[in-house]
């Protein structure tokens, strides 16, 4: 009886329903060289809240893959697999990730800037130049990829989870880290409590380090009260502030999570970093940040 419920529930769509029924459609309706057309997918499939609501997650990340994509080769030298990008994107459902890739090659709209490999599904390289060269996408990403030592951090303002402001005047003339997450990125889950001790150890110093959650804009399931509880068990112990569409366009339209702007006490970014990396390579750049 067990070994039968097991099977069942192994067998069962994972990911919330609605998403689940818009990547089984796409997933039979996708053809190569016919881009799809979300407004009749709107008008014609999906015509109740929820489903419109997951179509409408899938179009924005549509439009973010190629800055991931090409960030991911900057920070990494190599393409993500299938499961880092199910992973930056909060795809639940089996198959999204190779499903969404589909509908971009697919879709003559978008520039050829990667390949795949047929059996597996997984990319094998991605043109960067092609989507520097993209008119949406080029200008976004050369501000990314360029990189940031050297130049002044930018001004922003949010707030943190209970309505306080965040501000990079409040910032002025003090050493920090801006530290750009998402709640259940894997990679922040090793990155987390890294950034905890190096908080609790260079406090006195004057470094402090701001924790811009990126849940909303990723638009992921989680409430303010969530997010701290979850940076409480992550033993962060940081100042916890939202990533607003601003702040992440101020810094060069972040996609790629975690990403680090240390910031020494003229402003200036000093080190930046992108995935994770080990507490003495972070220690390092925390010391650079309070010369």
């Amino acid at each position: 009886m067990i070994a039968c419920v097991l099977a069942v529930l192994l067998a069962a769509p994972q990911g919330p329903p609605a998403e689940v029924l818009v990547v089984d459609y796409l997933k039979t309706h996708v053809k190569p060289g016919e881009p799809v057309v979300v407004s009749e997918l709107y008008n014609t499939v999906f015509t109740g809240p929820e489903e419109r609501a997951a179509l409408d997650r899938l179009f924005n990340t549509f439009f973010k893959m190629p800055l991931y994509l090409a960030q991911h080769v900057a920070a990494a030298a190599k393409p993500p697999t299938l499961r880092e990008i199910s992973e930056q994107f909060h795809f639940e459902v089996p198959g999204e990730a190779d499903v969404l890739l589909r509908v971009m090659e697919s879709d003559p709209r978008m520039p050829s800037f990667f390949t795949r490999d047929a059996a597996s599904g997984e990319i094998t390289s991605v043109d960067v130049d092609a989507i520097l060269a993209h008119p949406r996408f080029g200008k976004a990403l050369e501000r990314t990829i360029t990189g940031w030592e050297g130049r002044r951090a930018p001004a922003f303002a949010t707030t943190t989870y209970d309505g306080k402001p965040v501000t990079s005047e409040s910032l002025a003339g003090k050493p920090h880290l801006l530290y750009f997450w998402f709640t259940g990125c894997p990679p922040c889950v090793r990155t987390a409590p890294i950034l905890g001790e190096l908080a609790r150890e260079y406090a006195a110093r004057g470094f402090s380090i701001v924790a811009l959650n990126a849940d909303r804009v990723l638009e992921l399931p989680y409430g303010d009260e969530e997010r701290a509880a979850y940076a409480a068990r992550s033993g962060m112990g940081l100042t916890l502030a939202h990533m607003t569409p601003e702040v992440q366009e101020a810094y060069g339209t972040v996609s790629v999570f975690p990403t680090l702007f240390f910031v020494n006490r003229k402003g200036t970014v000093v080190r930046q970093f992108v995935n994770f990396q080990e507490k003495a390579t972070l220690e390092r750049a925390v010391r650079v940040a309070l010369e």
